[in-house]
Parts: C-alpha cells; structure tokens; sequence
C-alpha cells in the first residue's frame, strides 16, 4: 500500500493533495506547519501505519529549509520519494539533486496531474526498497539501480537515438532518477542528441573526486528531468580513460540512480565490456541489412563465451522496411533470438535527432513513438515476462 505524508499550512495545495491521494491506494497524513523541524525524527516518529513512500513538502517551505531536511531524510530513508512543490529553477535543481530530492510538484497542479505525479513517486519508492537491502540491516545503504546498456557492433544503426528516448521516456516516470551516460568516448553523439552544453563530461568524472556529492556536478541537467554525462569533447580524450575508471563510474552511478542509460561505442572494446560487467540490461540495437545482423550475431557468441551477457536482454530492429529484402522471421532465423521491438522506418526519429529534441519529448504519435515506448516499459517495476508475447507483435508495414 502507497504511504504519504504532507508538511504544509497551505490550505488550497493541502485540498488538492488530498483529492489526489484519495484515487491511490494507501493513507495520507499531514502535518500543519510552514517551517520545517531541525530533527526529521520530530516528523517520522509521528508517522503511522503503512511504511512511508513519499513526503510531499508544500510550496509555503523555504528552500534552503527543504534541502537540508532532504537530504537527512535521504541518509535514513533512501527508498522515501521526496516531492517539493515549487518552481525548478537552475540553481535549485542543483542543490535538489545533490540532497535527494527526486520530484518537483507544480504549485498549482490540478488534484489529477497531482495524482500522476505521486502514483510515479511511490512506484519509484516501491522498486528502490525491494532492490536495495532491509533498511535494519543497512539504514545508509543504498540499492542498486538498473544499468540498461544500448549497443550494437556496427555503427549507424540509429544506437543514440534510441538510448536518449530511453533515458526521456524513463525520466516521465522517474524523474531526476535516470542519468544517462556518453560512453561513446571519441565521437558521442548525446548532448547534441539532447540539445545540451555540458560544462564537464566524462574524462571529469572519473579523475575527480569520488564522493556521490562530487560526481553529482559532472552531470547536465536536461528539461525533462533526466541527467547526462556527456562524452569529452576531443576524440583524444578518449585514451586518458581506462576500462577499469568506466567500470568504478557507472557502478557509482548505478547506487545514485534508480536507471543508468549507458550509450555504448560501436563494436566490442574494453570501455564496452567494462560497461556490460556493470550492466542489468542489454538493448541490442540491429539495422535491417546484412551485415548489421551478422554483426550482432557474431557479438553475441563472443560475449557468451566470455559470460558478459547481461541478466536480461532486449533486441531492438531498427529502421524495419520490408523494401530491405529481408524480413523479421529472417532477421530472428540468423540470430536465433526474438525480436522485442521493431522500430519501423520513419521520418520522425531523423527529424527529432536532427532538432535535438527526442522523440518521446515531444514527438508526433505514430507507430514508431508507440514502439518506443513499449521498448521504456520493459525497464519499469511494472513490467514482467508475460508481457512479452505483446511485444512480440508483428508490425505491418505500410
């Protein structure tokens, strides 16, 4: 069952909190008060009940207030999902990040687009504490989150593209939850993908400090509330990073972020196979021509005789057309695997790339839109195996 708590002494966003929480599983209990106490024990010693999954902090609490009480409550709780309702702004976002806060809430959002917000916050809560150890055991302790490595042996076969609507579409359910990293060292392609212009990047990253609050500033914010850690931006910065600083980055990384989208370099070298020791996840991404597939093919035998296949694995057909002279069967009768997600030939997913803006941001609805974001809910809590006869549609081309 869903828990929540509210600390407010706005009367309206109380109303409104209130209307939401009453569609969703679970109490809610609320605390009348426009300041927030100097121990977080003052708050959950009062909490009755189900375990808390989110805290909701109203919009009458000062900021600096809310980032300390976040981040003690993200010291004790890992799992709670705090929500602020205010304005997110540059600098706010920064300090949000850094102290735990996973949510921002707009002040004056209507009981349903609350609801939304807070069902996404408690399912996020509920996957963070069944992955991460008993709170008893461990009350500092962190899980880990799922590593999702995007690959493929060839280039050119639409690999960014599809990692960065990932990361967006993972980030509509779990924001500020998803990092998505630019392991593509020479010539990454992530932050023109995401329109952003990142002040660090990777090369950073693993030469700086090690603490969580210190990898925390290497990382863009980007709008739709995903974070990204972009490639160097000179090709020959790619020979001062080892596989072994890769490896120690994205497992520090997998203990900050409920999903770590990892957009691999072509082909299988060191960085990639230190990626796939890391990883939770494998999103096999294949064109429809032959070389392509035999590529993929040959990736695969290797990577099982080296036991570097991750625990689940999703193959991605893209820029399906049956004017290719091959077909789906063909494609699964070479590899010997079923395709998962077939994304047909479009104008759409070029034209987002081209504008920076993902397709699962703001893209038209059409069928490829729709087969991505049956490719984002393999990764969320909800998703199981059964679903994948579902999946497993044929797409008629046109």
């Amino acid at each position: 069952m869903s828990r929540f708590a509210l600390i407010t002494q706005d009367p309206d966003f109380d109303h409104r909190v209130r209307l939401a929480t009453a569609g969703l599983p679970g109490s809610i209990q609320v605390f009348h008060a426009n300041f927030l106490p100097s121990s977080i024990d003052d708050v959950f010693d009062q909490l009755v009940g189900e375990p808390l999954e989110v805290l909701v902090l109203g919009p009458d609490l000062r900021a600096e207030d809310v980032v300390n009480f976040a981040a003690a409550v993200d010291v004790r709780f890992p799992h709670v999902s705090i929500a602020y309702a205010a304005e997110p702004t540059g600098d706010l976002v920064a300090a949000a990040m850094r102290s735990g806060i996973r949510e921002f809430i707009d002040p004056t959002a209507t009981a349903d687009a609350l609801r939304a917000r807070l069902e996404d916050a408690a399912a996020a809560a509920t996957y963070r504490l069944s992955a991460g150890p008993a709170l008893d055991a461990a009350p500092t302790g962190q899980g880990r989150g799922r590593v999702i490595a995007v690959m493929s042996p060839k280039g050119g076969v639409g690999k960014t593209t599809i990692a960065t609507n990932i990361a967006v579409g993972l980030a509509r359910s779990a924001p500020m939850s998803v990092v998505i990293v630019d392991l593509d060292l020479q010539f990454g392609d992530v932050a023109s993908g995401l329109m952003l212009d990142p002040e660090r990047s990777v090369l950073d990253a693993v030469n700086g400090p090690k603490d969580s609050l210190s990898l925390k500033t290497y990382l863009a914010h980007h709008s739709t509330d995903l974070y990204a850690l972009c490639a160097p931006r000179n090709p020959a910065d790619a020979e001062r990073i080892t596989a072994d600083q890769v490896g120690e980055l994205v497992g520090r990384l997998a203990s900050e972020f409920q999903y770590v989208v990892v957009d691999t370099s072509p082909g299988l070298g060191d960085h990639v196979l230190a990626v796939l020791d890391e990883a939770s996840d494998a999103v096999w991404v294949c064109g429809m021509d032959i070389p392509s597939v035999r590529g993929l093919k040959t990736g695969f035998e290797v990577l099982s005789e080296l036991h570097l296949l991750p625990e689940h694995r999703h193959l991605v057909l893209n820029m399906a057309d049956k004017r290719s002279g091959l077909s789906i069967q063909d494609v699964e009768a070479t590899l010997g695997l079923p395709v998962d997600v077939v994304l047909a030939r479009s104008r759409v997913l070029p034209m987002a790339t081209n504008r920076g803006v993902p397709a699962l941001q703001d893209g038209p609805r059409d069928r490829t839109v729709k087969a991505l974001e049956r490719l984002v809910e393999r990764f969320k809590p909800t998703w199981s195996e059964s679903n994948r006869r579902a999946v497993h549609k044929r797409v008629v081309f046109q």
